[in-house]
Order: structure tokens, then sequence, then C-alpha cells
């Protein structure tokens, strides 16, 4: 059965919030504090945060901006685009990789294993309107998606 499936068989209300949380990492060298740069080139969270951040009707949002789209518009992150100019996708990720210290859409950590190697995660997390994601229906391969209930939460993979 599919996550859409199951949620909705879970009968929620439109307004329920959905939470889709990714994650993904790499081995990087730390000591030359790269780490997260590597990261940034090395994994798909950015673009995949920009992909769900890209569909308007998806209303994506997050607990320090509410609509991130909107966010990004406010604080001129794209004044830059030009509709049609390219595939505005691949210009969020653009966007959202250089300026990854701006804004705090993305969360980092780094595990060190010794003074010069480590593992660096990078973890991008929304939330969606159970209304919109029925709607929209977004690629969410790879995304873990949770939802609160009476009876506690429930994440799906």
């Amino acid at each position: 059965m599919s996550i859409l499936n199951k949620l909705k068989n879970l009968k929620l209300s439109d307004d329920t919030m959905l939470t889709l949380k990714f994650e993904e990492g790499t081995d990087v060298f730390h000591f030359n504090e790269t780490e997260i740069e590597t990261a940034l080139s090395e994994t798909t969270v950015v673009s995949e945060l920009a992909t769900l951040v890209a569909n308007s009707k998806l209303d994506a949002r997050n607990s320090w901006y509410g609509n991130i789209l909107q966010h990004l518009r406010d604080s001129d992150y794209l004044e830059d685009y030009e509709r049609g100019q390219f595939e505005f996708e691949d210009f969020l990720t653009e966007t959202l990789t250089e300026n990854f210290y701006e804004h705090e859409l993305i969360e980092h950590s780094t595990e060190k294993y010794d003074h010069k190697r480590g593992f660096t995660t990078l973890t991008a997390e929304v939330q969606i309107p159970y209304a919109n994601f029925v709607s929209e229906q977004p690629y969410t391969f790879g995304w873990t998606i949770s939802v609160e209930t009476d009876g506690g939460t429930l994440t799906f993979k």
C-alpha cells in the first residue's frame, strides 16, 4: 500500500500538517573546515528541498519562517530569477546552496572520526498541509513522512 493510501486511510483533516524529513550524509575531511561545502556538493538534500519548495501549491513551511518560498521572496533571494530563464528548481538549488549560512532551512552535523576525517549529515525538514500533499502528490522518495494522530506519531518511509 502506498504512503498516500495509508495517509488517506487515516481520515486526516485537510489542515493536518505532515512533517517531511530528508537526511543524507557523506564522508568528509573536517580539519580544513570544508565539511559542509563537501556535503552540499556530494548530497542531494538541497535539490530535494528545492523541489518541494518550488511547488508553491504544496505550501512547504518550516517552524522559523512559515511558508519557505514566501520567506525567500521576502528576503530577496529570488529577485534575480527571470521567469522562463531556466528551471526554477535549479535556481532554488543554487540559491539555497550559495546562501546556506544565511538561513536555517537545512541543519548540519559532523561526526568526527579522528583529527582529519568525519561524516557530515545534512537534514531538511518541512511541514506541508495534508490537503496540499494529497492534491499535488509530490515525489517524496527518500523523504520520511510523519503525522501526529490521537494515538501518537505515525512515520512512513
